[in-house]
């Protein structure tokens, strides 16, 4: 398996990728795709396992404090379009995930991850932020509210397979965002929201945007 780079020619698979994982929520089109890579290519990367694209992991930078607790996905990313990336604002935002349900547990998933943290560092950003699904909320949402859902994974009481990994891949859960994504039935559309801080953000530093072969080079 290797991690790359998003290029042009990866949208058809990309798109097969998304209908594969997911049931109730639509794939990006072709054109929020073009979009994406024409707004900041340096921040989609694919998983490639004996040449078919088997994980897909799409991000943006954003200023957060336009967004905070209160945002949804269509808002932080302008309706899947992503003319909202501002490289004015320290913030990574991860706004797609998604691995191949016939390859998890084989480190797709962690080395997606590894690679926003490279990118995170490399451009000297402070954080990675992004709203998590909680696919297994809907088993017990006559029961508790989401945010004791999530406290009850953090303490180990629930097993939640998203935010149970996000949290062994280093981010912090900081809370619910109701709302955030309508179309996932399984979280009732809500979401964990989750940060990563980057331990080498350096304040005296401008936000630097790597070339693709740099940051190719360096995943």
């Amino acid at each position: 398996m290797k991690i790359r780079i998003m290029m042009t020619e990866d949208i058809e698979a990309a798109t097969d990728l998304q209908q594969r994982v997911y049931s109730a929520i639509p794939p990006f089109t072709q054109q929020q795709f073009e979009s994406l890579l024409d707004h900041f290519p340096q921040g989609q990367f694919v998983a490639e396992l004996d040449g078919k694209i088997v994980g897909l992991a799409v991000s943006l930078v954003i200023m957060w404090d336009d967004y905070s607790l209160h945002h949804t996905w269509n808002s932080v990313t302008n309706n899947g379009y992503f003319d909202t990336h501002d490289m004015s604002g320290r913030t990574l935002y991860g706004a797609e995930v998604c691995v191949d349900p016939a390859v998890r547990h084989h480190g797709v998933g962690h080395g997606l991850y590894e690679a926003r943290r490279k990118l995170c560092r490399a451009m000297n950003l402070k954080r990675i932020i992004a709203g998590g699904r909680l696919p297994g909320y809907h088993k017990v949402a006559e029961r508790m509210l989401p945010e004791e859902y999530a406290k009850r994974v953090v303490w180990g009481e629930i097993y939640d397979p998203v935010l149970r990994f996000q949290l062994g891949e280093g981010f912090n859960y900081c809370g619910i965002l109701k709302g955030y994504l309508p179309a996932d039935d399984d979280s009732l559309g809500n979401a964990a929201l989750i940060v990563w801080l980057n331990p080498d953000f350096d304040a005296d530093r401008p936000t630097v945007l790597p070339t693709t072969k740099l940051l190719q080079e360096g995943i």
